[in-house]
């Protein structure tokens, strides 16, 4: 069984987290199935960053993301070549290191 290992983020997880998921589990619902809060404002659909994430190891091991997730990923903060939104990103067997980003679009923006 594959894990993600969640590296320290100051509010969702401050000592970071290894979990256990069954492959075919997206990465944010195995966050959420584990505690760590991780934001997914659209509720999973796509339509919004805020369940961004930076895949630190294992990328490849993930499906290639769509047009459409591309799409929204051109508007999230922080971009990264290993960016992926949470909702979209299918584990497989593979492990996962993620990085949670310090802020979304939406925390950015209450902050203005």
């Amino acid at each position: 069984m594959p894990q993600i290992i969640f590296l320290p983020h100051e509010e969702l997880c401050p000592d970071g987290k290894v979990i256990q998921v069954e492959p075919g589990v997206t990465i944010c619902d195995a966050a959420l199935a584990n505690g760590i809060e991780i934001e997914h404002a659209c509720e999973k659909s796509c339509a919004c960053t805020t369940c961004h994430v930076i895949v630190r190891e294992g990328f490849d091991s993930l499906d290639e993301s769509d047009e459409l997730e591309d799409d929204m990923l051109d508007k999230a903060w922080g971009l990264e070549p290993e960016s992926r939104l949470s909702c979209q990103a299918v584990v497989s067997e593979d492990d996962l290191v993620v990085e949670i980003p310090k802020y979304t679009i939406n925390q950015v923006s209450e902050q203005h």
